[in-house]
C-alpha cells in the first residue's frame, strides 16, 4: 500500500498533536487523506477516533486529559471548559465519581458545533472571560459551578458545590445570584432555591441544620456568630446560637473534628464553653437526616436547660 509523504512525517505529526490528540484537518494538511486516517482508526488499528474530526495517535483508552484536549479541538478555538471539569481544575471538590462526568464546553452562539460523544456543547451569548489551567481554557469558578449545578439533580450535591465555590473559590452568594439571573435559565430552579439558603453557611450539614430548626419550639437567634467574654477574649463560633439563654449548637463532623489537631481544637473550644457557662449541644451531621425528630427533641431540651439558669455574660459578633 502506498502511504504517501505523510509516512515520512510521523514524528512531525506527533509533534503537531497535543498529548497525541490531533484534528483530522491537521493530518490532512500533512498529506494524509481522510480515508487513511479513519482506516487507521478501525478496530485493531494503531489509532483511535475520539470525536468527529478528532483522533488519538494511539489505540489505548484515552486519559481524562486527552478527552479534554479532544473536546476543545472538536468544539473550536474559542471554546472553553466549564461545569464539573472546570471546577475540579480550579481545586473545588466535586464529589465522588464526578471526574467521569461528560466534559461540558461553552462556545460562542454563532458556532454550529453540537454535542457528541463525551462532550456536552453549550452555545452561549455570554461567553465568560477565560482563566487557564496549564493550557486548558476554563470558565471562572462562579460560572463553572453554576453550569455544573444546572446539570446536577441532587440538592445536596448542588449545595455542596455552591458552598464550596463560596468557601474556597472566592465567589460570593450575591455574585452567584447575579450570574444565575443573567445566564441560561435551564435547570436553575434548584440552584436558585439553594442560593437563598446558603448565605453565611459553611457546609451542607449547616444547611440541613437550618432546615431542621424550622421544627423547633424556639429557633436559634444567630448562625455562626463569634462569641467573646466581656474582656474581649474569643470563646468560639457555634453553628447556631440562642442569645436569650446562652445555648450553643455545634454540628460536629467526625471526619473534621477527630483528625490530627482538630480533635484538640474541639476539646479546647468545649473547655471555653464550659468556663463561661455556655450550654452546648453537639450533633453529628448524619443524625440531622437519620434522626431528625430525636435531634429536635434534644435541642428543645437543651433550650429548656439553658433557660433554667442565669444567662452567661457573653457578647457576640454575628457572622451574618
Amino acid at each position: 500500500m502506498k502511504q504517501g509523504r505523510w509516512a515520512d512525517r510521523l514524528e512531525i505529526i506527533r509533534q503537531r498533536s497535543r498529548n497525541r490528540v490531533i484534528r483530522v484537518a491537521t493530518l490532512e494538511a500533512e498529506g494524509m487523506d481522510s480515508s487513511t486516517v479513519y482506516r487507521r482508526c478501525l478496530p485493531g488499528g494503531p489509532w483511535r477516533r475520539l470525536l468527529p474530526g478528532v483522533v488519538m495517535l494511539q489505540n489505548s483508552a484515552p486519559t481524562r486529559e486527552q478527552m479534554v484536549i479532544a473536546a476543545l479541538l472538536y468544539a473550536g478555538p474559542r471554546a472553553l471548559v466549564t461545569g464539573v471539569e472546570a471546577c475540579r481544575r480550579q481545586n473545588l471538590r466535586t464529589g465522588p465519581g464526578r471526574e467521569h462526568d461528560p466534559i461540558h464546553v461553552l462556545t460562542p452562539h454563532d458556532e454550529k458545533v453540537v454535542s457528541s460523544g463525551f462532550v456536552v456543547v453549550e452555545r452561549t451569548h455570554r461567553l465568560p472571560a477565560t482563566v487557564f489551567s496549564g493550557q486548558v481554557p476554563l470558565a471562572p469558578v462562579g460560572r463553572a459551578a453554576l453550569d455544573a449545578a444546572r446539570k446536577l439533580r441532587s440538592s445536596d450535591d448542588i449545595a455542596k458545590l455552591l458552598i464550596e465555590a463560596v468557601q474556597r473559590g472566592g465567589c460570593t452568594v450575591r455574585g452567584l445570584r447575579s450570574e444565575l439571573e443573567h445566564g441560561s435559565q435551564r435547570g436553575t430552579a434548584i440552584p436558585r432555591r439553594i442560593l437563598g439558603d446558603i448565605a453565611g453557611l459553611r457546609s451542607v450539614a449547616e444547611l440541613h441544620g437550618r432546615q431542621l430548626t424550622n421544627h423547633l419550639s424556639v429557633p436559634p437567634t444567630h448562625w455562626n456568630p463569634a462569641l467573646y467574654t466581656p474582656d474581649g477574649t474569643y470563646i468560639g463560633r457555634p453553628d447556631a446560637w440562642w442569645d436569650d439563654v446562652g445555648l450553643a449548637w455545634e454540628i460536629d463532623s467526625v471526619e473534621f473534628h477527630y483528625s490530627s489537631g482538630d480533635y484538640a481544637q474541639t476539646l479546647a473550644r468545649n473547655g471555653r464553653y464550659a468556663q463561661t457557662g455556655i450550654v452546648v449541644l453537639q450533633t453529628l451531621p448524619s443524625r440531622l437526616r437519620s434522626a431528625t425528630a430525636a435531634v429536635v427533641g434534644e435541642l428543645d431540651a437543651a433550650y429548656r436547660a439553658a433557660a433554667a439558669r442565669p444567662r452567661p455574660d457573653v457578647r457576640l459578633k454575628p457572622a451574618v
